[in-house]
């Protein structure tokens, strides 16, 4: 009878794990290949159920107008939603800080992956939702495939259609339940004619694109498949969670195994060709026995090269340890339920028929289990069983010559010191310090000098102690029997003693890596800054690689650049190649697919969110990364160091966005309350100074004229203080855009007429399309933009210059508008920069101005919808273009004449 006691350690993370999950609402998904299916249906019919017993509260929930569903929502308490400001519009959202506090027994959130609009507190629904579960709510949820992280392409493919909302697989894996809603895709089809699913218009559109039958049918059998993984993962936990050990032969499942043999290659190609017949995932795994960790230099490449080739095939490659083959496979195919296991037919040499076949013993011991033979392969490559093990053999007892010359020296002083003993004690005994001799040479040299030191004891002890002695005839024929149970003796003790003294090697060497990695992992996280993360990276490649290594960062525009240290590594790594290895997040160089005439590793630094740099490592042997453990210890090691990048750059992201919206509040306060405190006065001293002009008693010349200069200044002033308020306005979100149509020709003579007397004598020139059209726009806030570009323009040209303002439709959807001037144009390398709040473009000139200008444009034309950018045109002067939706203008009547 299989062990059906659970694991001890397995148990307790079940416990811990559970005791976790109490606190926690409980998540229940209705899933469904389209819209249309059922699922908000389904939703309800569900909730009312537990209405019975539970206080049930419809958070949102999409009825798209559909009358069954709206009449569903009858008997349930609908939670309110909120206005969120969103570019001059009202937007309904969820309201999650009320549904925390009504804190029901169950909330329905139709649609998990809905993105929110801006100004909420999460991004996406499915946020939402974790935060409710969280606080202890059970909630239902819908879903369809195309919105499924990893399925998303693939419907993309399928349907032409690519939608950009989706949920993690990981969000819909660790649903509580699912609930498959489905639907025939004729019944679907007739729902979506009988206007159950859009509108009449939108159905008509929805067939001829998405809703077709082949499409529906494609969709529908990814629903049932990604929900029978879900399924299939359920049962691998429950039969963990309850130690059952026979598989389940729910579905297909292949597990090929790797051996050391050459027939190896030709169970995972085997594999890989069943695996994609019946479309199913599979394994592929390799037991490294004590006895296999003796493999020579080429049977552990050969086998090296099976992993990296079952992985390249699609298979999960693992490497496990162990001292029995048969019990790891058999114990792995029962912990994944994988039902089907493949081998090599492994052909027994003719000294070894007495052997049973490995398949055999694994359907000895695992009746449970399918077992398929792969036959061995007739490549004239091939190598025999016989060649394998004489060549292992061999590789087992290479030894440097010191270590024989050391044990013949051992076997002489054990020699000597019997010498003294031969008239003393019996030779049985004194046989027993030749068999210590071999122990001490096991212990300290390995195979080959312990089997070496083994036969030359023997000799020796014939030689000088059985007589007659110093000779190796013998007196009696029974000591030749001695001699042979010495020598077997001396060989199995200098066996074992050889194999314990390497698996002690083994057990010592993976307890270093273990606590290394655990002291990198504590120096990791206490790291701050990338140096230190490099800093440790490089010790820790030096101390259990033996190798140099460098640490690459990508930068926000997935550029790379070397992390510079104190300790500065003399390693010159190829950054082309690294950005290969980045854009492509691939293993490159040095011992891999990909470059392998580099000289060195390339490893990409995967995170959860993104890959963040580039491991470089510099390794004497390829070879000595490649073996199992040690790429183990090399992905643990990256994973690792990607984290804690991806941790420092979010809590840098953290703190400068804390700092910049303390600033910005800061800020925006003090511009305010400047702007109030100086429009005033500022206002009244451009009175007073049209109230000189109107004395009884006339002005000088010269009096005039500094009336004049003192209220240019003060309107100069008013307009920088004006952009200051407008400036805090906008982004205190106080503004509220007053959109008419109208005529953009309008709007850009109130500005020419409103800077007219700053103009100097420039000429403007507006070149508008006879046919252009009626725009959607703020009037007062769209001659805003115009007088300040025209106000740039005006500064930095020479007087009597000329500037144009002109527009184009550039397409279906939008217009283009842009004001041009003859200047020096815009520093170079300051084309973004020029939009920034009190940023200008010559700092030190002596020009006014504070940078609000382009800051207050930009912050108009966004919450207008559109985009503005500035360049300089190559025959001179800066050209600022701005964007606007055209929208849908009305029909103006032509009255006849």
């Amino acid at each position: 009878m299989p062990e059906s006691r659970p694991d001890p350690d397995r148990l307790l993370a079940r416990i811990q794990s559970e005791e976790i999950e109490s606190g926690r609402g409980k998540l229940k998904i209705f899933f469904g290949a389209s819209a249309g299916v059922g699922k908000t249906y389904a939703m309800l019919s569900a909730a009312h159920e537990q209405a019975k017993n539970k206080r049930v509260i419809a958070g949102i929930v999409e009825t798209h107008g559909r009358k069954d569903t709206v009449a569903m929502l009858d008997g349930i308490q609908v939670l309110p939603l909120k206005e969120i400001d969103y570019k001059g519009k009202k937007l309904k959202e969820f309201d999650l800080d009320q549904a925390l506090i009504e804190k029901p027994d169950l909330i329905l959130m139709d649609e998990l992956a809905h993105s929110n609009a801006a100004g909420s507190r999460h991004p996406k629904r499915w946020q939402d939702v974790e935060e409710l579960l969280a606080a202890g709510i059970d909630v239902y949820s819908t879903i369809n495939v195309q919105h499924i992280e990893t399925l998303n392409d693939i419907v993309g493919g399928i349907t032409g259609v690519r939608v950009w909302e989706t949920v993690p697989d990981h969000i819909f894996d660790s649903a509580d339940e699912v609930v498959l809603v489905d639907l025939p895709p004729d019944e679907l089809l007739q729902r979506l004619k009988d206007g159950k699913v859009y509108l009449p218009q939108q159905a008509e559109r929805a067939t001829q694109n998405f809703f077709r039958k082949g499409n529906l049918i494609a969709l529908r059998e990814l629903a049932l498949r990604r929900s029978a993984d879900r399924l299939d993962n359920e049962i691998v936990k429950y039969r963990k969670d309850n130690s059952v050990s026979n598989v389940w032969k729910t579905r297909e499942s292949i597990l090929a195994c790797i051996g050391p043999g050459d027939e190896a290659e030709n169970v995972i190609r085997s594999a890989a060709r069943f695996a994609a017949q019946l479309q199913i995932p599979w394994h592929a795994i390799y037991v490294e026995t004590p006895k296999l960790q003796k493999l020579s230099k080429k049977g552990r490449e050969r086998i090296l090269k099976t992993i990296s080739m079952a992985e390249e095939m699609g298979a999960k490659a693992v490497t496990v340890g162990g001292n029995d083959a048969v019990e790891s496979i058999i114990n792995y195919a029962r912990e994944h339920n994988l039902s089907r296991v493949i081998v090599g037919s492994g052909a027994l040499s003719s000294w070894q028929v007495w052997k049973k076949a490995f398949s055999e013993s694994i359907s000895r011991q695992a009746p449970d289990l399918d077992i398929l033979k792969i036959a061995q392969g007739t490549s004239s490559f091939n190598i025999s069983r016989d060649s394998f093990d004489i060549e292992s053999w061999i590789w087992q007892l290479r030894a440097p010559w010191q270590s024989y010359a050391l044990s013949l020296l051992i076997c002489g002083l054990a020699g000597v010191l019997a010498t003294p003993l031969n008239s003393l004690i019996e030779l049985p005994n004194i046989a027993m310090f030749f068999l210590l001799a071999v122990v001490l040479v096991s212990v300290k040299y390995g195979l080959g000098p312990s089997l070496m030191a083994s036969v030359v004891n023997v000799l020796v002890f014939d030689f000088f102690f059985v007589p007659p002695r110093f000779s190796f005839s013998v007196s009696d024929v029974q000591y030749l029997f001695t001699f042979a149970v010495m020598l077997v003796v001396g060989l199995i003790t200098a066996k074992l003693t050889t194999g314990l003294t390497y698996q002690a090697k083994i057990a010592n060497r993976r307890e270093q890596r273990v606590k290394s990695l655990y002291e990198m992992s504590r120096d990791l996280s206490g790291a701050l800054m990338p140096e230190q993360v490099a800093e440790i990276s490089q010790h820790f490649v030096e101390i259990e690689f033996k190798a140099k290594s460098v640490l690459l960062l990508a930068d926000d525009d997935n550029q790379l650049s070397e992390i510079v240290i104190d300790k500065k590594s003399n390693l010159q790594a190829d950054l082309s190649i690294a950005q290969w290895a980045f854009d492509k997040s691939k293993e490159a160089g040095n011992g891999t697919d990909s470059l392998p005439g580099a000289s060195l590793l390339y490893i990409p630094l995967r995170a959860p969110m993104r890959t963040r740099g580039i491991l470089v490592i510099d390794a004497p042997s390829s070879t000595r990364l490649k073996s199992p453990e040690q790429r183990r210890l090399l992905d643990t090691f990256a994973r690792l160091l990607a984290i804690s990048l991806e941790r420092i750059h979010y809590v840098s992201v953290a703190q400068s966005s804390t700092v910049q919206i303390e600033s910005e509040r800061l800020r925006n306060s003090l511009l305010s309350a400047i702007s109030h405190d100086l429009r005033t006065p500022l206002t009244a001293l451009v009175g007073l100074t049209d109230a000189l002009e109107m004395l009884d008693a006339p002005l000088t010349a010269e009096q005039h004229e500094i009336a004049i200069l003192l209220r240019e200044k003060a309107l100069k002033m008013s307009s920088q203080v004006s952009n200051l308020l407008d400036m805090a306005r906008l982004q205190s979100g106080a503004v509220q855009l007053n959109k008419q149509w109208f005529l953009i020709e309008e709007a850009i003579g109130a500005a020419i007429k409103a800077v007219e007397s700053a103009s100097e004598g420039r000429h403007v020139t507006v070149t508008l399309p006879p046919d252009f059209p009626l725009l959607n726009f703020d009037a007062v806030l769209m001659e805003r933009v115009f007088i300040n570009l025209l106000e740039n323009a005006y500064k930095y040209t020479p007087k009597n210059s000329s500037v144009s303002i002109g527009a184009s439709v550039a397409s279906s959807q939008s217009v283009e508008i842009w004001v041009q001037d003859n200047g020096s144009g815009l520093p170079r390398g300051k084309e973004e920069d020029i939009f920034r709040k009190f940023e200008r473009g010559n700092k030190e000139g002596a020009i006014s101005g504070v940078g609000l200008g382009l800051t207050i444009c930009r912050a108009i034309i966004e919450a207008h919808g559109g985009k503005i950018t500035g360049k300089t045109m190559d025959g001179g002067g800066a050209r600022f273009t701005f964007s606007l939706p055209r929208g849908n203008p009305p029909k103006i009547d032509v009255e006849d004449q």
